[in-house]
């Protein structure tokens, strides 16, 4: 079928925004349309992660996307009131990424910035335009668009890309539901201006007998971002005197101004299936969970970027249709863990048992501070919040293991070697540190692939690559292959299964 545009990308958060990005990167014609009249103005999301970072260096917006955030250095306890452990992070990652930390920019703020790129590369988010259906159709789609002034529009496209969020009408026409559940806490966020001993450049959390309050700094001297519980849950039309003073209160928050606030209830969802035919789900329409560690944005970025340069190679020709469905492959097991592992902890922080009362109100406060005391614990954590020990191992797009590195995984950093600058490409390369086998340059030029020879080193070692071993990595940073013996010959075999041309 004949199509007017390459992707339809519906929703124009961050997920549409960094997957409408990436393509046009990728010189994808794409179309980005928004049932709002305007970009959203409030918002629940704050952390910026490394993982994410990374994917922004190979774009050229991390740096700006760090001088706008604030990273995140330490987070107070606070149990009944009082200052029970401070507990240091600040750049908790060094030697494990270029970003060794996390950020907190909110979202509406990062909207802005990924909105101003986005008509740098040309491409403008089209705003009331609203998806009303779509069908498929020899081997595209056709969707039917409502524009703000009434008029409608049918537009083909080759693929249909869903970022329209937990209320999803792309997820709608998909098979497979969206299985889960909903807490029946509601909860609220809110930006403020305020004074009191919070206003300390830290993440505080307080954990009181049944409240629960995090303050988060943002950029300014005394503006912050409250999330709590909301006291009245069954009013029809919340505001924040219906939010736990008590807490605040306990913790000598001094509240001068709210800017906004909205309430919420938590969700765990994973859709049942995140593709039919040439529609695909990212972000909110496939995945919602609970707030914990600050997953949600970034896995939403995650999905974009992994379907992008997917979409892209086969659009280009340069892979086949079966390169698609290591998408969802990929994506959505990861997503059923993390909804999984932050159920847990959501749990524990919410519950009000008398056993979940102790472990949050006395154990916590006492071994948290001892925990990260050690270097190892604080790496522990970063390598979990920070998305850079998501791996796609045993997920169709990844063979072999050389060293501590399988194919799947992230490609280490190795700060010596400046090995990651070669991803700015957005494209397949090899690479080797230290002499690699012989025949496989010649391999890899006969198949245009990209071969990148790295001086051995000790920080190579240690990021776990074995020396003069074979890694070809995909456009994303991730480890398709790890050879250390007839790494040509496993180069032909993983060339043919996808019919990839570099």
């Amino acid at each position: 079928m004949g199509s007017d545009v390459d992707v339809l990308i519906v929703g124009a958060g961050p997920t549409g925004l960094v997957l409408g990005l990436w393509l046009t990167h990728l010189g994808v014609k794409a179309r980005i349309i928004d049932k709002a009249a305007q970009p959203g103005e409030t918002s629940r999301a704050l952390a910026v992660h490394a993982r994410t970072l990374e994917f922004y260096d190979q774009i050229g917006i991390a740096q700006e996307v760090g001088a706008h955030g604030r990273k995140f250095e330490a987070v107070r306890l606070w149990v009944r009131g009082r200052q029970r452990a401070r507990v240091v992070f600040g750049d908790m990652g060094v030697g494990l990424s270029p970003f060794p930390y996390s950020l907190i920019f909110p979202q509406e703020e990062h909207e802005r910035l990924l909105n101003q790129h986005l008509e740098a590369a040309g491409l403008t988010v089209e705003r009331p335009v609203e998806l009303t259906g779509f069908e498929q159709s020899d081997g595209g789609v056709v969707a039917r668009l409502t524009h703000g002034d009434g008029r409608e529009e049918r537009v083909r496209a080759a693929f249909l890309a869903g970022c329209d969020g937990a209320h999803s009408i792309v997820r709608d026409a998909f098979s497979g539901g969206f299985p889960g559940g909903t807490y029946s806490r509601v909860f609220y966020v809110a930006d403020v201006e305020a004074g009191g001993p919070v206003m300390n450049g830290e993440l505080n959390l307080a954990l009181d007998e049944g409240d629960f309050l995090a303050v988060f700094p943002l950029k300014g001297s005394n503006r912050v971002r409250l999330v709590g519980d909301v006291e009245r849950p069954g009013d029809d039309q919340l505001t924040f005197v219906d939010v736990g003073h008590k807490v605040i209160e306990r913790l000598g928050v001094q509240i001068k101004a709210v800017n906004w606030f909205s309430a919420y209830r938590v969700h765990h969802r994973v859709a049942g299936a995140w593709r039919s035919g040439s529609a695909f789900l990212l972000g909110d329409a496939a995945h919602i969970h609970s707030p914990v560690g600050g997953q949600g944005m970034n896995t939403g970025i995650g999905d974009a970027i992994n379907l992008a340069w997917k979409l892209a190679s086969v659009i280009k020709g340069r892979a086949n249709a079966a390169l698609l469905d290591t998408y969802q492959r990929e994506r959505m097991a990861f997503a059923r863990r993390l909804v999984d592992t932050t159920d847990r902890a959501f749990k524990l922080i919410s519950r009000d048992d008398g056993a979940s009362r102790f472990v949050r109100l006395n154990l916590v406060p006492a071994i948290l501070p001892i925990a990260f005391s050690f270097a190892a614990a604080r790496r522990l954590l970063f390598r979990t919040i920070s998305q850079i020990s998501v791996a796609y191992r045993d997920q169709g797009l990844a063979a072999g293991a050389a060293g501590r590195v399988h194919g799947g995984d992230r490609l280490p950093w190795v700060k010596e070697a400046a090995n990651f600058e070669p991803l700015r490409e957005l494209a397949w390369h090899a690479q080797a540190h230290g002499e690699p086998e012989a025949g496989i340059e010649e391999a890899c030029a006969s198949a245009g692939l990209p071969f990148k020879r790295f001086a051995w080193s000790e920080d190579a070692g240690r990021a776990g690559i074995r020396r003069g071993a074979f890694y070809l990595v995909r456009p994303d940073g991730y480890v398709a292959l790890a050879a250390d013996r007839d790494a040509a010959g496993a180069l032909s075999a993983f060339q043919a299964r996808f019919d990839l041309t570099f």
